[in-house]
């Protein structure tokens, strides 16, 4: 392998991203040297929080930078390797990038077990998504067996494993999604015990009550906008809302404005928390522990929405702001 594709940033979006603010460009890789490995990333990962680091503005990250290649996660193979803690063949996990291939000399490098789930499923359930579903839900949500939880973006990586472990906790799960099929799948195959189809039940806040007629205990949130009014007035006193994303909010040129109903924190004694998942990292060990005894047993279920080819990538991120993804989107190298 002496060359890689790579999408790189060719301008910042202003709204919604668009194909021409990405560019696919091939760059020679270099020769392996002592203490370094060459791989050949095989699955890409597309996540919505992208966007945010298109932005050149101070965050938690520092911002894509034009021309160089989009930072994710991957999952690829050593295909070489001069690396004492590394071999030929091994799958790997990286934040490396979005290309094809590399050379490293092993830090941000991860081995993983395919021996759980297939090698993918570490962009996805048992990765970045997973985690954050299971350490913001247990540990700022602290469901409680007959509570209700509100999950926004229901089908979505990240709201079907919430909706999934909130019912392993003996939690009654109310979720949001954008499409009958979508609501199918998580009533049949996940055991959600009512699901709304935003797009079609009218009005949001009069199909919250009718799914959660004793209120809201926990409101995940996914989405923002409507969803996060609705959740503030069906939430019950002292109910906790987990602040995941907003994506509704993504691409917004001006700033909109707040829920105009936020008063009802006050008198309703709720907490509202957001989180980076690196800061509940402590509860990672817990997480594969949980994760190695549930997939196996059939209590965790995951779709995938997988695209083919890295020219795709660009097409990839832009279906996740039209709803066109069910469950995690991936691209296959």
């Amino acid at each position: 392998m002496q060359s890689s594709r790579e999408v790189v940033l060719k301008s910042r979006p202003v709204g919604m991203p668009v194909a021409d603010n990405f560019d696919i460009v091939t760059r020679a890789l270099p020769a392996l040297g002592e203490g370094q490995v060459l791989v050949r990333n095989t699955w890409m990962s597309v996540d919505p929080y992208m966007r945010g680091r298109m932005i050149e503005r101070k965050s938690y990250v520092p911002p894509f930078q034009l021309g160089e290649v989009l930072q994710g996660g991957a999952v690829g193979t050593i295909l070489e390797s001069n690396h004492p803690d590394f071999a030929a063949g091994d799958p790997v996990l990286n934040q490396l990038g979005w290309r094809e291939g590399f050379v490293s000399d092993g830090r941000g490098l991860t081995k993983i077990d395919a021996s759980i789930a297939p090698v993918q499923a570490y962009l996805g359930v048992l990765g970045m998504p997973g985690m954050t579903a299971y350490a913001s839900l247990l540990r700022i949500g602290e469901p409680q067996p007959g509570e209700t939880v509100f999950v926004s973006a229901a089908s979505g990586a990240v709201g079907a494993i919430v909706c999934q472990i909130a019912k392993l906790k003996g939690c009654r799960v109310v979720g949001s999604v954008g499409s009958d099929k979508k609501a199918a799948w998580l009533s049949d195959k996940l055991g959600v015990d009512a699901v709304i189809n935003y797009k079609t039940c009218g009005n949001l806040l009069d199909a919250l009550r009718e799914a959660a007629p004793d209120g809201v205990d926990i409101y995940f949130e996914n989405v923002g906008g409507v969803h996060l009014e609705a959740a503030l007035e069906a939430m019950n006193p002292f109910g906790r809302i987990i602040m995941c994303g907003m994506i509704s909010g993504y691409n917004a040129v001006e700033r909109q404005p707040g829920p105009s109903n936020l008063f009802n924190m006050i008198g309703k004694n709720l907490r509202m928390q957001g989180f980076i998942v690196t800061q509940l990292w402590d509860m990672h060990p817990a997480f594969l522990k949980d994760m190695a005894q549930w997939i196996p047993d059939g209590d965790i279920r995951w779709k995938e929405t997988v695209e083919e080819g890295i020219e795709n990538a660009p097409g990839a991120f832009l279906n996740l702001f039209s709803g066109d993804n069910f469950g995690k989107m991936l691209v296959r190298l």
